[in-house]
């Protein structure tokens, strides 16, 4: 296996890893013809790339893959996007009218968020500035931001208040997101302050439902948040193996997939996650 950190990158894969730092993805067609090489050349490029651990194949290009530092809030917008969106349009058909809600931090639970447009009673509470921006219009719903510092990054509220503001709730729903899933079953997020909010969450409500699409499974991340087996409903586009339908099955996680698009090339999902 390639070691990154000893791979000298020639200058065309060195500009292919920093376009998908700037947005996440790429396409083989795409950068063809930026380049004006042919598409096995790409092909051949990323491959590479994915044998160093810099990105991950999908179907027709490439994800910047992950480490000890998040994607900006850009990228990960634009990442599996059609996943996310049937992703939360299916978490928002687990939630009934007139039910309290926590909504963290996450592209998906804004996803969520948008989905919940049409819903009348709800109380969401939630840490999350583009989650209040979308659900705030609909005169039906009362929002409840958490006091905390805002990332200016991502408008994500964190802090020692935002946990303490959590804990004065008990919510009927709680939705949450990930960054990484760890082929375990392990939860993981980049940011301290902002794992100690979802496992608040956790905590602090009746139903779990966790919303992550399968490039989740591909990923790594230095903060443990929680375990799959403390999940109620995992909303997922697609499991990545049997294992992990296994596992859920014993934990008696319910789980739903909404499927949509394939976007991992065929064996590189689980690659990535024996890597990892």
């Amino acid at each position: 296996m390639l070691d990154p950190a000893a791979r000298e990158l020639n200058y065309r894969q060195a500009e292919i890893v920093a376009q998908l730092r700037q947005s996440g993805r790429v396409a083989v067609e795409d950068l063809a013809a930026q380049f004006g090489v042919t598409l096995q050349t790409i092909r051949r490029d990323l491959n590479e790339l994915s044998e160093a651990k810099l990105l991950v194949r999908v179907h027709g290009g490439a994800i910047i893959a992950s480490g000890v530092a998040n994607l900006a809030y850009e990228a990960r917008q634009l990442v599996a996007h059609q996943h996310k969106r049937l992703i939360g349009e299916a978490a928002a058909r687990l939630v009934p009218d007139n039910a309290s809600l926590l909504i963290n931090i996450g592209t998906t639970t804004e996803e969520v968020a948008k989905a919940l447009s049409n819903h009348s009673g709800l109380l969401v509470i939630t840490n999350n500035l583009h989650v209040a921006n979308e659900l705030h219009r609909n005169k039906a719903t009362e929002v409840i931001i958490t006091g905390g510092s805002i990332r200016r990054e991502d408008g994500g509220i964190v802090g020692a208040v935002t946990v303490a503001q959590i804990q004065q709730f008990r919510v009927d729903i709680a939705i949450i997101g990930t960054s990484a899933i760890d082929p375990s079953g392990t939860l993981l997020d980049f940011d301290v302050r902002e794992v100690e909010i979802s496992r608040a969450i956790i905590e602090y409500a009746r139903k779990i439902v966790l919303v992550a699409d399968s490039s989740k499974f591909s990923r790594s991340a230095p903060v443990r948040i929680a375990h799959l087996s403390e999940i109620d409903v995992f909303v997922t586009d697609r499991l990545p193996s049997s294992a992990i339908a296994e596992m859920l099955r014993r934990c008696e996680v319910e789980v739903i997939e909404t499927g949509g698009p394939i976007e991992f090339e065929a064996g590189d999902l689980e690659k990535a996650r024996t890597e990892n």
